[in-house]
């Protein structure tokens, strides 16, 4: 075969499948709705996927990518339900089927298993409107009637190209329709790339007895050893009021020695720098990292909400560049 007819061949595949999910649009409507809210309130039951074959390989799909936005859901094999595995499925229950033909006969115990059970909600997505399946279902996604991809019509092409797609639009539809965000997707994927550039500097800062805290009349005699054993190289300064009210870093401290003789005597509020930059813990550690980059300094206080004086946090451009941020 000519490498130009391998091409056509590919180009006439994707164009078979484009022209299914353009009729996959078009059969959008109230049902798809009634799914998403049905999925999206399922409260004290739980989410349950199954299929057959290739149908039952893009049911796992379904299952992995609702887990994955917050909607908890999981994979049924139709095969092992009929030996044992059918007690997975309690009242409150959701039972989302597919199935292109509607009619596979390892399917068929589960309909009659959920038909029994009044509390259980079984919704079916099938392409076939005569089927056991959409006819012994509460709630249909009617899939449309499209063409496989290969000469004989036979090989699941198009038609789990169209289930693939309406299993994402209903996740994606239930992640909006929650106003599920980054961080909360974040918190499904601790170990992901996208939770790296996600942590905020409420993930990374040093709190607690951590933070270099000292008060604004400690003599700079004192402060030396305090700098020293806190190992940060900066200390946070705070007034009486618990507020902050200043910062001095060791490089501060190696210019006042050398300026000034009796340094070692003198009050740690009349040499501090005033006003130090605080960022609130929500914000990205990349963004705290490029500010720290811009104003050429190593760290930078952290607060909560809108009181910039009390600080919350200290985090230094290591905790940073330690979490692979850059």
């Amino acid at each position: 075969m000519r490498e130009k007819k391998i091409k056509i061949i590919a180009k006439d595949v994707i164009s078979h499948e484009i022209n299914a999910l353009k009729k996959l649009r078009l059969t959008i409507g109230s049902s798809f709705e009634k799914v998403v809210k049905i999925l999206v309130g399922c409260k004290n039951g739980k989410i349950i996927i199954s299929g057959v074959g290739k149908s039952g390989i893009i049911g796992k799909k379904w299952a992995a990518t609702l887990s994955s936005i917050g909607t908890p859901s999981f994979f049924l094999d139709a095969s092992n339900a009929s030996h044992g595995d059918m007690g997975q499925i309690t009242s409150n229950d959701i039972v989302i089927l597919i199935s292109h033909s509607g009619e596979s006969n390892e399917l068929k115990n589960i309909i009659q298993f959920t038909s029994r059970n009044r509390n259980i909600k079984l919704i079916g997505v099938t392409s076939k409107k005569e089927s056991f399946l959409y006819k012994n279902s509460d709630l249909n996604i009617l899939l449309p009637s499209i063409k496989e991809a290969d000469p004989g019509n036979i090989v699941p092409t198009s038609s789990t190209t169209t289930q693939l797609a309406l299993g994402d639009s209903i996740a994606i539809a239930c992640m909006r329709y929650k106003n599920f965000d980054k961080f909360d997707f974040k918190k499904f994927h601790p170990s992901g790339s996208l939770a790296i550039k996600l942590k905020t500097v409420d993930d990374l800062m040093l709190k607690g007895k951590k933070i270099p805290f000292i008060s604004e009349n400690t003599l700079m005699k004192f402060a030396l050893k305090k700098i020293s054993n806190k190992g940060q190289g900066v200390l946070i300064v705070k007034n009486k009021k618990n507020y902050t009210s200043g910062i001095l870093t060791d490089g501060d401290l190696k210019r006042l020695s050398q300026k000034n003789e009796k340094f070692h005597f003198l009050k740690i509020k009349n040499v501090m720098k005033k006003n130090p930059i605080s960022v609130e813990k929500k914000m990205l550690a990349a963004k705290a990292l490029s500010i720290m980059n811009g104003k050429k300094i190593t760290s930078l206080l952290v607060h909560s909400g809108k009181v910039k004086k009390k600080t919350i946090g200290f985090i230094h451009i290591h905790n940073i560049l330690n979490a692979n941020i850059s």
